[in-house]
């Protein structure tokens, strides 16, 4: 411990040249305990559960790379090649009830000759589905006919099915992608709960499904996205992934990107979307990339990667409430701030007209935004201007207003528009899925795999907004896609077939 009175200066001076240096020290030292204090607080609010275990992280590892290669193989159109450790396709146990369909040509006469057909045997082919709740096996059988007057033969064609050489039913695939990208169950588990019901599925089998039934769905994830692209105003956002670094054992951070379409709000009958987007960086030319054909209104948070985007005058940008909101949150969490609580009483002022105006037309918002909403948001950015030169310039407040501040700038297009929204989170509702699936997942695979999630994630969660059943939709979907044009695959959308 220091002695007072061998450290203290005697003379006039030099003690208050001390002092002042030790109040300096002592400021110092305090925005660094606020700082601290306040990141311990927004660590222990956004904190996620504990790790899984190592044992789950292979399985996860090996299920996200199967996934990719599966997908790769059907969009390349590769030959499949059996690898000598693959499992061996067992017999579907007979315990599962078997619903028989027979498929024959409709003909009694030979085509050819006009002679009368006999049977002479049948083709049978099992197809293990999944209808809610429990296995069934679709039992198809194809007899063959032969004529007896020229011997030709006859025989009703196989129906196209998503998985050509495989016995899944378009309904057991469905329920495979909802219960992996919706309801967050990596595949060795799915696997597990399936063994107890007496089906071995193993998880690599389960991954060569999923990988090449979103390369099948493709087409349609891509129709998606340029629905969401024809809006006038859309709304983006990202979140990191894992993903597998090759030949390191590692981890990279990638990116989901979301794009959404909603505009409900402004009394627009037009179907709400959301168009996900994967990337191995979070550079800003894969956002670049993903919308070099849309012009318009573009909700987004700060992110500087858009700044290009906006600089080329095609799409215009409109900045987010929320995010200023949530600054403010945290430091009144963290600090009990009384200037935060009265920055968030202001800016649910704001909130409070978005409520009013919800679901009017574009018209009527921006007539009512700049009646009641326009007082309140200039008095806002005035009231931060003066309460900035009061407070120390290294505090987490400050940082809360300067970034406020920049941003309500950027905000400022949507009083007069009333096509644009407060804040960004349709975009942010659409990462929520991602968020929570995070945690069970860990990572994606590789790129491919990343980009066979973003389209089962375009398809489960576009559905989900217009209030349609993924794995009902989806089951349709997969059953008919096989033999559908390529220039009408349009139809299929989710809002299309809502009956």
């Amino acid at each position: 411990m220091l002695s007072v009175d061998k450290t203290l200066p005697k003379d006039p001076d030099e003690l208050r040249q001390f002092t002042a240096l030790l109040l300096a020290e002592v400021r110092s030292q305090a925005i660094l305990i606020e700082k601290l204090r306040h990141q311990l607080a927004g660590q222990r609010h956004h904190r996620f559960g504990s790790s899984s275990e190592g044992i789950e992280q292979l399985q996860l590892a090996l299920e996200t790379s199967e996934i990719a290669v599966a997908k790769m193989t059907a969009k390349l159109r590769l030959p499949e090649e059996e690898p000598k450790n693959k499992p061996k396709r067992r017999p579907i146990p007979d315990h599962i009830p078997r619903m028989e369909v027979e498929l024959t040509t409709g003909d009694d006469d030979c085509a050819q000759c006009g002679g009368g057909l006999r049977r002479l045997g049948e083709d049978v082919t099992e197809e293990l589905e999944y209808v809610p709740g429990r296995f069934i096996v679709n039992r198809i059988v194809r007899p063959r006919f032969a004529c007896s007057g020229c011997e030709a033969f006859t025989q009703a064609v196989l129906p196209s099915r998503p998985i050509e050489r495989g016995r899944p039913g378009p309904g057991l695939l469905a329920h495979v992608l909802v219960n992996k990208y919706a309801d967050h169950l990596p595949l060795y588990r799915q696997s597990g709960i399936f063994e107890r019901d007496g089906i071995d599925i193993d998880r690599s089998t389960l991954a060569d499904w999923v990988g090449k039934s979103t390369a099948l769905l493709e087409p349609l994830a891509d129709a998606i996205g340029r629905h969401v692209l024809a809006g006038q105003a859309i709304f983006a956002d990202d979140t990191p992934v894992k993903m597998l670094a090759p030949g390191t054992g590692k981890t990279a951070t990638a990116r989901l990107w979301a794009y959404g379409r909603d505009e409900r709000p402004w009394g627009s009958d037009v179907p709400p979307a959301s168009w996900y987007q994967f990337s191995p960086d979070r550079k800003g030319q894969h956002p670049k990339d993903h919308l070099t054909k849309y012009q318009g209104w573009m909700h987004a948070d700060g992110y500087a990667g858009f700044e290009d985007l906006y600089r080329s005058g095609d799409i215009r940008e409109v900045a987010c409430m929320a995010h200023v909101r949530r600054k403010f949150v945290d430091v009144h969490r963290a600090q009990g701030s009384a200037i935060a609580d009265e920055a968030i009483k202001r800016i649910a002022q704001l909130y409070a007209v978005e409520k009013e105006a919800r679901g009017s037309p574009p018209t009527r918002r921006a007539a009512l935004r700049q009646e009641k909403a326009k007082p309140i948001f200039d008095d806002l950015e005035a009231w931060l201007h003066i309460q900035l030169p009061s407070i120390s310039g290294k505090s987490p407040l400050a940082g809360a207003i300067r970034y406020a501040l920049t941003r309500m700038t950027r905000l400022r297009p949507y009083l007069d528009h009333g096509i644009l929204e407060l804040d960004n989170n349709t975009a942010e509702r659409a990462m929520r899925s991602i968020a929570i699936g995070r945690k069970n997942y860990l990572f994606v695979g590789s790129q491919t795999g990343g980009r066979a999630a973003a389209i089962a994630y375009t398809l489960i969660e576009t559905a989900k907004l217009n209030g349609i059943d993924p794995q009902a939709w989806l089951a349709d979907t997969l059953a008919r896609i096989p033999d559908y044009k390529i220039n009408r695959v349009d139809d299929l959308l989710p809002w299309k077939n809502a009956s």
